[in-house]
């Protein structure tokens, strides 16, 4: 594992309001995580950041962006987006049945440790940011 585990770190990928950037976003965590040693997280932050992009590109007209912050053994994985509607709250698993819609955020309540939004203010603009974390179990 490499030395710079401890280090805290950031970064942010701000992207178009395009189906494709939940591609980029995904291969880009994928990318990021493998450098800095967390390999094992991959899957589960790949999912999750796939899930909250998606909904920032899917629900919202503008752009968005993903934000990966490591620090002290937690990884949070979040998604801004124009939007300053709350997300949807999300319904159990076993609800959805066959739906294709609304697993999101349920899959986020599912896999992460811990996960919730915020509005905010971005360069002016509003909008919410909707979080997850995942604990590093090294």
């Amino acid at each position: 594992m490499p030395e710079n585990v401890a280090e805290p770190w950031e970064y942010s990928l701000c992207v178009p309001n395009d189906l494709r950037a939940v591609t980029v976003s995904r291969r880009t965590l994928r990318l990021i995580l493998t450098m800095h040693g967390l390999i094992g997280l991959v899957d589960v932050a790949e999912l999750l950041a796939t899930e909250l992009v998606s909904n920032a590109v899917r629900h919202t007209k503008g752009p968005a962006a993903l934000r990966v912050c490591w620090s002290a053994g937690v990884l949070r994985i979040g998604a801004w987006d124009a939007d300053p509607a709350p997300p949807e709250p999300p319904r159990a698993l076993e609800q959805l049945g066959e739906s294709e819609e609304g697993r999101g955020l349920a899959l986020v309540r599912v896999c992460a440790d811990l996960w919730g939004w915020y509005p905010l203010t971005r360069q002016g603009n509003r909008g919410k940011f909707v979080w997850c974390e995942l604990t590093s179990v090294a």
